[in-house]
């Protein structure tokens, strides 16, 4: 479902050139001593669903993190459209947040807020926009993930799967030109699941967003998956898509894709 004429600012993009990236460079962090990330480098373009994969401890949140500037990393840039996140002043930083979306593990919503609330607070946070058009632009996000008529509930009153889309629909109401999806499957059901992933897919391809998901689903990677990093003991040993994921001559890699029941015999 396209919607045409999203109020707010819809393609700022536009005048802007027409390819924007994340690119890091030797992230490294270790944690008491214990190496968690080393020497991790990628790109991440626009119009593209990149996914980091790869079993639990091997660095994906952590990764993220550095990347989303919660965490610094001890060695290695983050760089926004060539912007160097962790080299740059407090002002750029606050730039570069505001232009972030992020879909948090959960959905992470406000009990104690209204649907509508939880999509908006973004807006009432950061900018400076009347109550009416933060409402207009909250109202067109909910529509655009298929939640129109849900603005009054509370987040006890609606799905597992309904939470992750007001998440996305949080995540993208600033009009980001970054989102992150941390987990955005955890705790659904396949085919909720497979919603999710094309929502996100819709949504990168529309609003041309540079997009990365953490994720060990693996109906995700082969669904969307048209960057993916494989990570193994912090370390990036595998990148490539979703077409030759299933002819890896790594060893690693391997073990974790067909050791999932839904892969096995593929190869």
């Amino acid at each position: 479902m396209k919607l045409q004429n999203p109020p707010f600012g819809a393609i700022r993009r536009v005048g802007w050139g027409a390819w924007f990236m994340i690119e890091i460079n030797n992230i490294s962090k270790a944690f008491d001593g214990r190496q968690v990330l080393e020497g991790i480098d990628g790109k991440f373009v626009d119009s593209n669903t990149s996914l980091i994969i790869g079993g639990s401890g091997t660095g994906k949140s952590v990764l993220l993190k550095c990347i989303i500037g919660l965490v610094k990393p001890e060695t290695g840039r983050v760089l926004y459209d060539g912007r160097d996140f962790w080299g740059s002043d407090e002002d750029v930083k606050k730039e570069i947040r505001r232009e972030m979306g992020v879909l948090f593990q959960g959905g992470a919503l406000f009990d104690s807020k209204t649907v509508l609330e939880n999509v908006k607070f973004p807006l009432d946070m950061l900018t400076d926009k009347s109550e009416n058009e933060k409402i207009e632009r909250a109202q067109f996000c909910l529509q655009r993930v298929g939640l129109e008529n849900t603005g009054d509930r509370m987040p006890s009153e609606i799905s597992g799967g309904m939470k992750k889309r007001v998440g996305i629909a949080r995540a993208i109401v600033m009009n980001p030109r970054y989102l992150f999806c941390d987990e955005p499957n955890s705790g659904l059901d396949p085919l909720t699941s497979v919603r999710i992933d094309d929502l996100i897919k819709e949504i990168t391809d529309e609003y041309k967003i540079t997009t990365m998901v953490i994720t060990h689903d693996m109906n995700s990677v082969m669904g969307i998956g048209e960057y993916i990093m494989f990570l193994y003991n912090g370390r990036k040993v595998w990148e490539g898509d979703n077409a030759n994921i299933t002819h890896s001559t790594v060893p690693e890699l391997n073990e974790f894709l067909f050791s999932n029941k839904l892969l096995k015999g593929m190869k």
